[in-house]
Parts: structure tokens; C-alpha cells; sequence
């Protein structure tokens, strides 16, 4: 029997899995790191009391004996530390990185509070869930990195990257699809009927504009990426107007450099100030040669993943 099989899907959230399903579970979490690995520090995997689990710890060479381990785990009721490569007990398991991982089951976590994590996570604040290695007693709190403080162990949970997609053709839609089949979460905005039904067509969420605007109802944060695809550039400057007012982590807008400098100078004639301006990226894309939607995508997703990952200014 294989102990190690997906129920949702690798995709989904251990902790949403978790609160999703009656039975019994185990919340795996990567407590340390030795050399290299598939999964940073704070990586979590649920395991099902049905032996299926959601979630993934490792590139595959260990979620079978991490399920054995977490059966173990929900029969004592405690929570069970586990090593797996360099130093490892467990010889005949070995990690094709060569490094050591550490990794905490807990079984029966409190689904009130992985209730109240949900519940902050779906409100895109960031919070910290702490762990005592001792009995396993979960609780939240507003600051605290990932990785151990004394006997509690933290994982800080930040809103994922989150997308508003504004423009009109297959630019505009191949990018939102992009962005919805890599899961993260996304709005197509445009005036196009057709632009919106292949962005529905690919599962994102769509929004119809019907004028030259920013939506002021249109919550931005600082996990917020905002990218204009627009052919018809005069739609572009009242919306970069509010876009670049706002604490969006990424501002970028297709089109060529000329295209670029005619598009600052009418945000300029708008009164934005030239520190806002230097914020907006044109043309977009690491590839600014790209010459169709597919490339272009592609090529955008990796300029606003690079700046997110990016160590930010100090304010």
C-alpha cells in the first residue's frame, strides 16, 4: 500500500486540508536544514489518519517513511521529531541532496487555531504560528521569523504573490493563464469580452472595466503585483496613476521604449512625482525582445518573481 498518496494534489495547502477534512491528521513541518534542500525551513505536509496526505517535504524520497512516522505519531498522541540524511539513524534512507533534514509531527493539531491562521492567511495579513516541541501547542502571533526560538518553533506565513492583471488581447489573457496554472492568485481586468472569457476559460477570476480607471474598491498590498497589458496606451496612465500610489511590490506595463517614455510624460503631465515614476517598469519582462504572448508571459512572470524575492530597502 502506498503510504504516500496525494489525495488533493500537491498544490494545496496542508493546512487547508487539514481544516477541510473530519478525520484525524499530523501537520509535518521541516524544523532545520543541513546543506541542501528540495524544501526550505517551515515547509509543512499533512498526513491523514486514511494514510493519504497533502504536501510534499522532500522530492519524494521520504514522504512514504514521513507517513509511517506520522501514524506512529497520532498513536502516541505526542509529537515526534525526525532526522532524515547526515546524521540520520535511518541509514537506508538517504537524500540524493547529501544533506540533513529535521522534521516535527504533530498530531492533532488544534484546528482552532490552524482556524485563525486560515482565516488571517485568506485576509492576506502575515502572522507567525508557534510551536511547542514539547506538546505541540500551536498558537499565533503578529511578528516572529521562521526557525526556533528556545523550545517553540515559528513559521511566518506572508501572503502569497498576488496578481491584478489589466489589458486587452492574447497578451493580457496567456499572462493571466500563466500566473492561474502556476496557482497563484490572480484578477483579469480588461474591457474586452473576449480577453475576459479566456481568462475565465483558464480559471481566473475576471472583472469587466467599463471606464478609464483604477477600481477604488480594489484592495492592494505590498504582496501585490500589478501589470498592464494594454495595445490602446491611453487606457494606461489614470490607472498607473492609483497603481503607483499604492503599496504594490511590482508596477510594470508592456510596451516598447518609446512607448515607455510617451507613457511617463502624460503620468508626469498627471502631477506624479518622478520617485512614484521610477517604480513602474517598461519595457516589462527579463526578455524585452519578446515577440509573442507565450514568451512574453513567461518572460514577465520571471521579472515580478525576481523582484519579489529581491532584498527590499530599508524604509
Amino acid at each position: 500500500m502506498n503510504l504516500a498518496q496525494p489525495v488533493f494534489g500537491l498544490n494545496l495547502d496542508p493546512v487547508d486540508a487539514i481544516l477541510s477534512r473530519g478525520e484525524d491528521a499530523v501537520l509535518a513541518v521541516i524544523t532545520g536544514v543541513e546543506g541542501p534542500s528540495y524544501r526550505p525551513v517551515g515547509a509543512t505536509m499533512a498526513v491523514f489518519s486514511d494514510r493519504h496526505r497533502v504536501g510534499t517535504l522532500s522530492s519524494g524520497c521520504i514522504e512514504n517513511d514521513i507517513a509511517l512516522h506520522a501514524l506512529a505519531a497520532l498513536e502516541k498522541g505526542r509529537p515526534v521529531a525526525v532526522r532524515y540524511g547526515r546524521g540520520s539513524p535511518y541509514i537506508d534512507i538517504r537524500l540524493p541532496c547529501g544533506g540533513g533534514l529535521d522534521i516535527l509531527l504533530l498530531p492533532r493539531p488544534d484546528r482552532d487555531t490552524l482556524g485563525r491562521l486560515a482565516e488571517q492567511r485568506r485576509q492576506r495579513i502575515p502572522c507567525t504560528l508557534r510551536i511547542v516541541r514539547e506538546n505541540g501547542a500551536l498558537s499565533l502571533a503578529e511578528e516572529g521569523g521562521t526557525g526556533w526560538d528556545g523550545a517553540v518553533f515559528q513559521v511566518r506565513f506572508i501572503p502569497e504573490i498576488r496578481f491584478l492583471v489589466f489589458g486587452k488581447g492574447p497578451e493580457a489573457g496567456t499572462f493571466a493563464a500563466l500566473v492561474q496554472s502556476a496557482g497563484y492568485p490572480n484578477i483579469l481586468l480588461s474591457p474586452d469580452d473576449e480577453t475576459l472569457a479566456h481568462g475565465a476559460a483558464s480559471g481566473c477570476a475576471t472583472r469587466a472595466l467599463t471606464a478609464k480607471l483604477f477600481p477604488a474598491d480594489l484592495a492592494v498590498d505590498p504582496r501585490t503585483a500589478i501589470v498592464l497589458f494594454f495595445h490602446d496606451h491611453d487606457w494606461e496612465p489614470p490607472i498607473l496613476a492609483d497603481a503607483l500610489s499604492s503599496p504594490a511590490f511590482y508596477i510594470g506595463a508592456q510596451g516598447s521604449r518609446m512607448a515607455r517614455d510617451a507613457r511617463n510624460l502624460e503620468l508626469e503631465a498627471l502631477g506624479i512625482d518622478p520617485a512614484a515614476l521610477r517604480r513602474l517598469r517598461g519595457p516589462i519582462g527579463l526578455l524585452h525582445s519578446a515577440r509573442d504572448a507565450r514568451t512574453l508571459a513567461i518572460s514577465v512572470l520571471a521579472e515580478v518573481l525576481s523582484v519579489a524575492g529581491a532584498p527590499r530597502p530599508e524604509a
